[in-house]
């Protein structure tokens, strides 16, 4: 079942055009990533999904919700929301802010507790945010966003400045709620995350989505058909996979003066700048 469907969706500032006429599904329980450059549309396609913009055409549909809909408190209270708009109660404690938002959308009694081991800042619970550096306020707001387990999540680069053993816990945390049932609507610039996470991923470029597809399959998408050859004294070899070579290919895999032998893979990174022309960053 599709969860989030996007329909020649258009997005106009005065004369600029934001979003070019995307389209992409995305099915319930998946976690999908939106990636592109910044300025591509990445946000303002979460924030018309928010009800924070309205589309200049196309058609929107959030969970049997359509963008006309969006202001609606059932539809309101059944997403998580992490993007550049969110805040905490800077005088408050971590936990005052949480249980604020617990009650709001009566999570259950425990959440709290639950949502900072999950983040690693249990231990932070009787802090006054104010006191928290910058990675520790991103963590606590990714707490805010999922403290009713929602049954959809947008997430506006969700691990940004966060250090990598911060960034594992999560990724588990988020692939513990994609098990759960929830869905992930997620924009980074970090490839490897993508790979990791994302069910399903859409390239978005000047505000038009150049491919998408699953990671791996993309990648398979834009491999070559290359080999390459290290041998021992250090010297490196390219060689096509076509039959002509097939009898030197079938040496080199058994010859004791190879060190290594690779084929060309392309990371996630390097498929979107082959799709593009432009670095992800």
């Amino acid at each position: 079942m599709s969860m989030i469907q996007v329909n020649e969706l258009e997005k106009s500032f005065g004369s600029e055009r934001a979003l070019r006429g995307i389209t992409f599904n995305v099915e319930a329980g998946q976690i999908f990533g939106l990636l592109g450059p910044s300025g591509s549309g990445k946000t303002t396609t979460i924030k018309i999904m928010t009800g924070e913009f309205k589309p200049s055409g196309g058609e929107v549909n959030v969970n049997s919700y359509n963008y006309k809909q969006f202001a609606k408190n059932d539809y309101v209270s059944s997403l998580g929301i992490l993007s550049d708009k969110s805040s905490l109660y800077e005088r408050l404690t971590v936990k005052d802010n949480l249980e604020l938002f617990r009650k709001l959308y009566n999570a259950p009694k425990g959440s709290v507790e639950k949502v900072l081991k999950d983040v690693g800042l249990e231990s932070e619970i009787d802090k006054t945010v104010s006191k928290l550096s910058k990675g520790m306020k991103q963590r606590i707001l990714l707490c805010k966003a999922v403290i009713h387990r929602p049954a959809i999540l947008f997430l506006d680069e969700p691990t940004s400045a966060l250090d990598p053993t911060t960034t594992e816990k999560i990724h588990d945390m988020l692939e513990e709620l994609r098990d759960e049932g929830t869905t992930i609507l997620l924009t980074t610039h970090n490839m490897d995350e993508a790979t990791r996470l994302c069910d399903k991923v859409a390239f978005l470029y000047q505000g038009i989505i150049q491919d998408s597809g699953a990671p791996s399959d993309l990648r398979h998408k834009y491999k070559r058909e290359e080999v390459h050859i290290t041998y021992n004294d250090g010297t490196m070899k390219t060689v096509e996979k076509k039959e002509e070579n097939r009898q030197l290919l079938n040496n080199v895999l058994f010859s004791e003066e190879v060190a290594d032998v690779r084929t060309d893979f392309p990371t996630l990174g390097e498929v979107f700048k082959k799709v593009t022309g432009k670095e992800l960053v």
